[in-house]
């Protein structure tokens, strides 16, 4: 039986989540300050910010991707799961009814 591609990225994920782990642990970052690495989390959304700002592609991919390792490693220092963090946060929308208010999606109870 052929994987289905969704079925494919979530394994995808799970591995480079796990290898993200994994040289965390290997530079003891799981352990290290969780507030230092809040601070690496705002220089990274920061250039991310930068990327859009510039129009800057590549910029952008590589912002996104840095601030999902600075995520997964901040989960590990406050010892959560990055998955059952993202479930968490997917539960709490999924359902959610709003509109596109000035390119911004407002969920609905914030219309009133």
């Amino acid at each position: 039986m052929r994987k289905g591609v969704e079925q494919l990225e979530t394994e995808n994920l799970n591995i480079i989540t796990s290898k993200i782990q994994q040289w965390a642990k290997d530079r003891n970052l799981h352990t290290a300050d969780p507030n230092k690495q809040m601070l690496k989390l705002m220089e990274e959304v920061g250039e991310l910010a930068q990327g859009l700002a510039k129009t800057n592609e590549k910029q952008i991919v590589d912002a996104i991707g840095d601030v999902y390792v600075v995520l997964t490693i901040l989960s590990m220092q406050l010892e959560f799961d990055i998955s059952e963090c993202i479930e968490y946060a997917y539960d709490e929308i999924k359902d959610r009814k709003g509109q596109m208010v000035n390119g911004v999606f407002v969920k609905e109870s914030d219309l009133m």
